[in-house]
């Protein structure tokens, strides 16, 4: 009994499992039957009433898709003619239409790029704006606009340097020509060296060759210079320098050219100076300026008359200007004996103003004094753009007046070797540099005679 109901458990699972696989294959054969007879039916309606219309709403994916259906290629899906006409009908509407011709813009140089960044900003410009092209009609009248004559006086009246008549005495050396224009948007001063005209020939070349280094006074630190020209009396340069300056300080700032001759084994030459004031008449004009100047030749030393070392040193905080005297070198003879007594008298001056006078001790009875002296004069930082030095060497006579051996004259309102020491001691502030000088005969026209007397004390700023 218990072997037969063992037998019954393992017997029932498989014939339940046999049942399920013929209910389904039942399931299938009934379904696959219903679907050949739907096809047979609907095949036989059509070959018997021939109305396609009811198939193709009843079931749209038994219509042939070749009669409905453009067939771009082999390789590509085909594309349904619903979705094919809007398409075609851009085409044709884009080829009624004129083709344009497409143009490339042209390069825009890196000066004009930041213009045109702040310009995007400035401007709202809508892209819906439509442009036509209009003739315009010729007038026939000849009145251009109104001429302002006083915007082309000013420009002759600049032909002259405004430093050239300063002294009925002045040499000049030739011409400069160049041209300013003041960039409101880069905040810079455009400066460009056109060439120079007819200078003179320097040492003992027979030729010149000349270049030009720019200057934006009172600021020193940063200066421009150009290229060398060889063997040229005439040459040509067309360089462009620019000077970041703001429109404000304008009002202070002044040019100066200075032209040299360079020598490659000793000093270079100075051929002359061209100083230009009234930048602030120019920022407000959007166009190159010309100016042609004439060359203001430097005071001509006289080697004749002796040489004298002298070194110079700023301490800019502390507001002190120290002189050192060290030696002289071949002076003139003023004695009968042959020899001379020299001493050296240092004037400080300020807008033609004596403010201080020192004077060394007398060495009697040589042309190659020792002096090594040194004098402190105190000048504030902000006057000593105002102040310059007059040296002047004197021979020591104890019956008569004494006389005069010859003169040396230091800053930066003067032109030649004076001046450049000048501006190197206050490019190099706490430092003491040191230069040799050839006395003049004459003091320069344009300074007021040394008085004894005449002595000022309220030009230089308290400090």
């Amino acid at each position: 009994m218990k072997d037969l109901i063992n037998l019954m458990f393992g017997v029932v699972p498989y014939l339940v499992v046999s049942l399920v696989v013929v209910v389904i294959m039942a399931l299938l054969v009934m379904a696959a039957l219903n679907y050949h007879c739907s096809i047979t039916w609907r095949w036989l309606k059509y070959k018997a009433c021939g109305k396609r219309g009811d198939i193709e709403e009843s079931e749209p994916n038994i219509i042939n898709l070749n009669q409905t259906s453009v067939q771009i290629s082999h390789s590509l899906p085909d594309l349904q003619a619903e979705a094919i006409q809007p398409i075609m009908h851009d085409i044709k509407e884009t080829t009624t239409k004129k083709v344009l011709r497409q143009t490339t813009l042209p390069i825009v140089p890196e000066r004009l790029q930041t213009f045109q960044r702040q310009l995007s900003h400035k401007l709202d410009i809508p892209n819906d704006i439509k442009f036509s092209i209009c003739s315009l009609e010729r007038s026939n009248s000849k009145a251009v606009g109104n001429i302002k004559p006083e915007l082309y006086k000013k420009d002759l009246v600049r032909q002259a340097s405004v430093e050239s008549s300063s002294g009925p005495d002045m040499e000049y050396c030739g011409k400069l020509h160049f041209s300013l224009r003041y960039d409101k948007e880069m905040e810079g001063l455009v400066i460009k060296i056109l060439e120079c005209r007819d200078l003179p020939i320097k040492g003992r070349q027979s030729s010149c060759d000349p270049y030009v280094r720019v200057f934006l006074l009172p600021d020193r630190k940063k200066n421009f210079q150009t290229k060398v020209k060889r063997k040229n009396n005439n040459p040509m340069f067309n360089e462009s320098f620019i000077f970041s300056v703001t429109y404000e300080e304008l009002r202070n700032r002044y040019i100066q050219f200075s032209i040299y001759d360079f020598d490659r084994f000793s000093k270079h030459d100075l051929i002359g100076h061209v100083i230009y004031k009234g930048l602030l008449d120019i920022a407000d004009l959007y166009q190159d300026i010309e100016y042609s100047m004439s060359i203001m030749c430097p005071p001509q030393e006289n080697s004749n008359l002796g040489e004298l070392l002298v070194s110079l040193c700023y301490l800019p905080i502390a507001g002190r200007l120290t002189v050192t005297i060290i030696k002289g070198h071949s002076l003139k003879t003023m004695d009968i004996t042959g020899k001379s007594d020299p001493y050296v008298k240092i004037y400080l001056l300020c807008q033609s103003k004596k403010i201080k006078k020192k004077k060394t001790s007398v060495k009697f009875r040589t042309l190659d004094p020792m002096f090594r002296e040194a004098f402190v004069f105190d000048v504030p930082q902000n006057n000593i753009e105002d102040v310059y030095l007059v040296l002047k060497i004197m021979d020591y006579d104890r019956i008569s007046h004494d006389e005069t051996m010859g003169y040396v004259v230091i800053g930066s309102a003067f032109m030649g070797s004076g001046r450049d020491h000048w501006l190197i001691m206050l490019d190099n502030p706490r430092t003491p540099s040191a230069q040799w000088y050839s006395l003049m005969e004459n003091l320069p026209s344009y300074i007021p005679p040394l008085k004894e007397k005449n002595v000022c004390q309220g030009c230089l700023t308290t400090r």
